[in-house]
This record gives C-alpha cells, sequence and structure tokens, in this order.
C-alpha cells in the first residue's frame, strides 16, 4: 500500500482543525472539533486521533496509507521530544503530545509551535513559493512569528526561537501576559492596537474614534483602519506608529536572517495594502539597501488553514530527512 497521505492538526484555545492532504500539497477534507480545556486539556489528544479515525473511516482511507500526523501547538515545544514545556491557553505543562499521539495511532507524529508550523504551511502553499528563508508574523490576538533559514524553521536550543511577538519595543511599554513589558505583542496585535487607540479615546483626542466605538459597541482593529482611511489623525496617528515599530523590527530580524520573503497574516492582515505598503516603507528606511534588494512582502493567502499545511508538510520534511 503506497503511503500518500498526510494529516495537518493545528491546536488552537478554542478549536481544534485537521486536515487529510496528499503528499503533493492537495486538501481532500478538512474539519475541526472544539479544544476540551477541562482538566488542564489531557482530553485533547484522545479528542483528535477519534475524530481522526471517524473521518478515515467516513472517507473510506485505509490508515497505511498515512504517512504521519503533523500537529501545530500553542506554547512552547521541545523540538526533539515533541513535548509541550507551557502550553497557557489549554493549560499544558511538560505535556508529553507526541508520545502521547503517537501510541494511540501507531503513527509517526511530528509536533512544533503552532506559528512555525503556520510558516511552514504558508511558505508550502500559500504566499511564501517556497523560497528558502523567509519569515512569517501573525498579527493575532497576540503575535507569532516563524523564521524559516536555509528551509529549515529556526527552533533554537529550547524552542523559544522566533517568538518574534517578544521582542522588546518599548523600554517602559505595557504590560505582556509573559511577564514582562513592551513586547512587540503588546503594540501591534490586534489588543495593542486597539488598546493604543482608546487610550486617545479616553485622552479626549480622537473624536471620530469614539463615535465609531458607540456606534459598533467593540472597536476592532477593522474600525480603526476604516477611520483612518477616511484621513482621520488620531487613527493615522495609532497606525502610524504601529506601522513603524514592526517595520523597524522586521528591519532587525532581516539583518539577522535576510529574508526573501516577509509574510504576514493573522486577523490584522485582513487591511491588506492598507497595512503592507506602510510597513515596507518602514523597514525600507530600516534595514540595508542589499538586505531590502533580496526582501518582498506579502499578505498570507491561506488564511486558518496555514497551520494544517504546515502540519502536513512537517511530516514531509521528516520523511525526507
Amino acid at each position: 500500500m503506497h503511503k500518500d497521505l498526510l494529516i495537518g492538526v493545528d491546536i488552537g484555545g478554542t478549536t481544534v482543525k485537521h486536515a487529510v492532504i496528499s503528499v503533493e500539497g492537495n486538501m481532500l477534507e478538512k474539519w475541526e472539533i472544539p479544544t476540551r480545556l477541562d482538566n488542564n486539556g489531557e482530553q485533547v489528544p484522545y479528542d483528535i486521533w477519534e475524530s481522526i479515525q471517524k473521518k478515515l473511516k467516513e472517507l473510506d482511507i485505509e490508515k497505511n496509507r498515512i504517512l504521519g500526523i503533523g500537529v501545530g501547538a500553542p506554547g512552547f515545544i521541545d523540538p526533539e521530544t515533541g513535548n509541550v514545556a507551557i502550553a497557557v491557553n489549554i493549560g499544558w505543562k511538560d505535556y508529553h503530545l507526541q508520545n502521547i499521539l503517537a501510541e494511540l495511532s501507531e503513527l509517526n507524529v511530528y509536533v512544533e509551535n503552532d506559528a512555525n508550523i503556520a510558516a511552514l504551511g504558508e511558505n508550502w502553499k500559500g504566499s511564501g513559493n517556497q523560497v528558502k528563508n523567509m519569515i512569517a508574523v501573525t498579527l493575532g490576538t497576540g503575535v507569532g512569528g516563524g523564521i524559516i533559514s536555509n528551509g529549515q524553521i529556526v527552533n533554537g536550543a529550547n524552542g523559544t526561537a522566533g517568538e518574534i511577538g517578544h521582542i522588546t519595543v518599548e523600554q517602559n511599554g505595557a504590560a505582556c501576559n509573559c511577564g514582562r513589558k513592551g513586547c512587540l505583542e503588546t503594540v501591534t496585535s490586534a489588543t495593542g492596537i486597539v488598546r493604543q487607540a482608546k487610550q486617545l479615546i479616553e485622552e479626549g483626542k480622537a473624536p471620530q474614534l469614539l463615535e465609531k466605538q458607540s456606534e459598533v459597541g467593540e472597536l476592532t482593529t477593522k474600525e480603526i483602519f476604516e477611520v483612518a482611511a477616511t484621513h482621520d489623525e488620531a487613527a493615522n496617528q495609532v497606525l502610524d506608529y504601529v506601522f513603524n515599530v514592526l517595520g523597524q523590527t522586521l528591519a532587525n530580524l532581516a539583518i539577522t536572517t535576510n529574508p526573501a520573503k516577509i509574510v504576514i497574516g493573522g486577523g490584522v492582515s485582513k487591511a491588506g495594502s492598507q497595512l503592507l505598503e506602510p510597513v515596507k516603507k518602514a523597514f525600507q528606511s530600516h534595514t540595508l539597501a542589499r538586505t531590502n534588494e533580496a526582501c518582498e512582502f506579502a499578505i498570507a493567502a491561506l488564511g486558518n488553514d496555514a497551520g494544517v499545511y504546515g502540519g502536513a508538510y512537517l511530516v514531509l520534511q521528516h520523511t525526507k530527512q
């Protein structure tokens, strides 16, 4: 029996996404299940394997066609063992995710950080176009990052490489949930952008944003971008600062890794060129001309599917090795 299928799994705080993907990268089927957070998430791998078995039966796919399962999980992951050292929003601490899933499924299982996995997926089937050197940034509730160098995900000594969201960008900035202050995440995440806009509203400096806020009830980045598009000074003040901080941080990273591509994803990236153009401009003003020449910017193309594609690709990478 020819092993021609891969399973990609992307574990999030509310749902677990799954997909069956061919070794060529065609998605046969995708589905999701709720993430059970009770008892510190100990049921999660059992739920995952149960749902995979059910789906394979439905699709009439023999288990021996599966090359392996690739999993993206939140938190810090030891790349050698696939243990989740800590995943705060699920409740895992030194959790042997890879071993448990491998024992349940009797398949090869590989586990990586979810932002790294999204970077792999985006590079394989999305905006990355399989460049050998790439930086992926996800601007969502937090800021995630993945760095691909010479074709490989960069993990580092204990799995914290590429944690772009925790680069310090403000000396005495806002508190970050990592326990430190002034991380990139506190400025350029959706949460951070909204926080800065609300600060201006409270100071009475943003009448249009205030109006928008009372109109929609809960201000999100979508509305801030909308108000900025009408040349509102306050909204643009917030965004200009965000773009500059992000551009400068990416410029510093680019000096380290010299990427051919920087891909920006996550909810905030829905702003498209309204985000991309000014970040690119800030990047250019902060980086070496030669570094800039080699580097293209793109908005992530796979959306919520990046993780499952990346999980599948992880299996492929391990198998090739």
